[in-house]
């Protein structure tokens, strides 16, 4: 849960403040803090212990002196016990701060006994009081610290009393003065409370120090995630880069553009994802570049580029800015197609009626002359060879009729896949009797697929694209035909192994006259696409050089149709034209201006 930050800064502070203490993260914390704190005592402990171990017995073995070595030793190992007690302690019980006291009482307990094992007044040892009250004061509060400082002072007077008047066995090799005993007493005392006020102070600092850090440290993680939320957030893609090129970063709208994760991409060229050189900071700052995605899709996007600078430090990489326009283009493309279709509808309205009636004059007269009885076996040659041809150019005139003459539509609910399934076996019956040695698959995934369609315009889309497939396999092949949802649309796809198409012949795939087939007219896929756009579908081909091809048909679900326009039982392409243009430059324009 994040924090709106408000407009004071000592509210900010004390929301911190109060976030911390009301979160059981905070409390979680703290607890561990201690818990570490307590190991690390235990550590230094038993360090300590083995350092005084090895100094006293090799100062007992190099010098004369009247220390009890067994004594010694024994309450060394009883050291040595407790802080292995300490440990398990720790382990298993969570009252951490019972634990510190008596960790602390423990250790001004076997300390007074070591140091009058040690001499007494005589005794360097002492020093070990002062460590054990600044631990009291990291590990309590501050208030412990100087009471742990007032019974050390007990303690080790009441050491050195008990010495003094032989109460217990004194191993100090000197006797000093009552009063002489006095200063060294009161001497300490000061110097016990004035570490402990010392301690006290700079743990004091201490802990502000770790409040800061940790207020500091959340305000910069909130930063960091405010920047990676904005970054992510981002609309346009953005990639950034090293100096060599390589990708750092991307955001989520980046990955989606490219249908690729980023555990993929980073680390790799930036210009190894694109088909066309990139633009450069220096000269060319935006450019529109085309990549292959995983899907086999082609897509184009607008680049531009800034170099990523940070102050004092200079250049460290570019920054890219990806904007998908293959929609835009796509519409563009459709509305040039528009211009020409509409341009040839009314080409072949003015034109194919004088054609003909010509036409019609020389077949009829080419047919009264092939009746001469003395014409001889050459000329009765070239005679078939005009009434050939004639018919051949009567068929194309009679395809431009077709092409440019209103189409009645009858649209009704119809069920895709017994119309795809009529289709399908009909070319697989066509494959077996002519021995093509084309295989047909279909992957129909649904058992229903309703649309709002004409159901013979659309088995005659699907049969001009099991027509072009076949042709396409002159040597055989395979023909997977698919049907799925695609969002709120049905998407139907009809994939060949055939020879492919270049760029160029893919985009003008279904305009007139572009057949890319011996003795095709050119006109059946811009059939499909007057069929298609009247049914306010979308048709598009995906295409390589010896890769084959793909056919997709899009028509809106039945059970998902928006509020549109409503359908005229009989539509002219004209119609659907003057419909479809200015749809088609809107989007245009408004892709432009975005």
């Amino acid at each position: 849960m994040r924090w709106a930050a408000p407009d004071n800064c000592e509210t900010l502070c004390f929301n911190l403040e109060t976030l911390k203490l009301w979160n059981p993260v905070f409390f979680m914390q703290s607890t561990f803090d201690e818990r570490n704190w307590l190991a690390w005592l235990v550590k230094v402990r038993i360090l300590i212990l083995t350092f005084l171990l090895g100094i006293e017995l090799a100062i007992a073995h190099l010098t004369p002196t009247r220390l009890p070595v067994r004594f010694f030793l024994s309450t060394i190992l009883c050291w040595y016990t407790l802080s292995l007690f300490f440990v398990l302690l720790l382990s298993f019980w969570r009252e951490y701060r019972i634990q510190a006291s008596l960790q602390v009482l423990t250790d001004l307990v076997m300390v007074s006994l070591v140091v009058h094992e040690t001499g007494g007044w005589d005794s360097s040892l002492n020093v070990l009081y002062p460590l054990v009250i600044i631990v009291a004061g990291i590990l309590l509060p501050r208030v412990w610290a100087h009471l742990v400082a007032a019974l050390a002072f007990i303690l080790y007077g009441t050491v050195l009393e008990l010495d003094y008047y032989g109460v217990v066995h004194s191993y100090a090799t000197t006797h000093p003065e009552l009063k002489a005993l006095q200063g060294l007493i009161f001497v300490h005392l000061s110097a016990f409370l004035a570490v402990a006020y010392l301690a006290g102070s700079l743990v004091a600092k201490l802990h502000l120090a770790r409040a800061e850090l940790k207020n500091t440290s959340g305000a910069l993680e909130d930063l960091q995630i405010l920047h990676e939320n904005i970054i992510q957030s981002i609309s346009s893609g953005l990639i950034t880069t090293g100096l060599d090129g390589r990708i750092t970063l991307l955001n989520s709208a980046a990955q989606k553009l490219l249908e690729r994760p980023a555990s993929q991409l980073l680390g790799k060229p930036v210009s190894s994802l694109f088909l066309d050189a990139l633009p450069n900071s220096e000269s060319h700052t935006h450019a529109e570049v085309r990549f292959d995605t995983p899907g086999t899709f082609r897509k184009t996007v607008r680049i531009r580029v800034a170099a990523l600078n940070v102050p004092e430090r200079g250049a460290l990489g570019s920054v890219y800015a990806m904007d998908d326009l293959t929609e835009i283009r796509r519409l563009e493309r459709e509305v040039r197609m528009q211009d020409r279709l509409a341009a040839v509808g009314r080409l072949a309205a003015a034109i194919a009626h004088e054609i003909r009636n010509p036409l019609t004059s020389i077949a009829g007269s080419v047919s009264m002359l092939s009746g001469i009885p003395e014409m001889s076996e050459e000329h009765r040659h070239l005679l078939d060879i005009v009434t050939r041809e004639s018919q051949r150019l009567n068929g194309i005139i009679t395809d431009f009729l077709a092409y440019s003459r209103g189409k009645q539509y009858r649209f009704d609910k119809v069920d895709l896949v017994p119309l795809l399934e009529d289709t399908l076996t009909l070319v697989r019956h066509r494959m077996t009797a002519e021995n093509t040695g084309i295989t047909v698959e279909s992957q129909i995934t649904v058992r229903e697929a309703w649309a709002l369609a004409d159901g013979d315009k659309i088995k005659q889309v699907f049969w001009n694209f099991s027509e072009n497939a076949v042709r396409a396999m002159k040597d055989g092949g395979k023909l997977q035909v698919a049907i799925e949802r695609s969002g709120d649309d049905w998407q139907i796809s009809f994939a060949d192994t055939g020879s492919g198409m270049t760029p160029q012949q893919t985009e003008k795939i279904f305009e007139p006259f572009q057949s890319n087939f011996e003795g095709g007219t050119g006109l059946g896929l811009a059939v499909v696409y007057q069929i298609v756009q009247a049914h306010e579908g979308k048709v598009y081909a995906r295409s390589k050089p010896r890769q084959g091809t793909t056919f997709v048909l899009k028509l809106c679900r039945l059970d998902a149709e928006r509020a549109e326009p409503s359908r005229e039982d009989k539509a002219t392409p004209a119609l659907a034209l003057a419909m479809a243009k200015p749809l088609a430059n809107t989007a245009v324009e408004r892709g432009q201006r975005g």
